[in-house]
């Protein structure tokens, strides 16, 4: 069965962005979140990593805006596979 994962054609774009995105957090937690985000997305899927993202909202770590973006980003840069 395919899933939404991310579209590793386009990937180096992808984590640039994302790191771009997460430029305003600390860096102990960005580097956790970048780690997580493109490992859940290129591995699992799409929807893991955007419950991982909300998760991160709900404790804290992100604001709604930038969850907002992630999960958008997310969406993009994904493809069936």
């Amino acid at each position: 069965m395919k899933r939404r994962k991310l579209d590793m054609r386009r990937d180096y774009e992808f984590r640039y962005l994302l790191g771009k995105l997460l430029e305003g957090l600390p860096e102990g937690v960005v580097g956790s979140l970048k780690g997580t985000i493109y490992a859940k997305a290129s591995n699992i899927g799409i929807r893991e990593a955007r419950d991982y993202i909300l998760k991160k909202k709900e404790d804290g770590t992100i604001d709604e805006v930038t969850a907002k973006k992630l999960i958008d980003l997310l969406y993009k840069y994904s493809v069936y596979r």
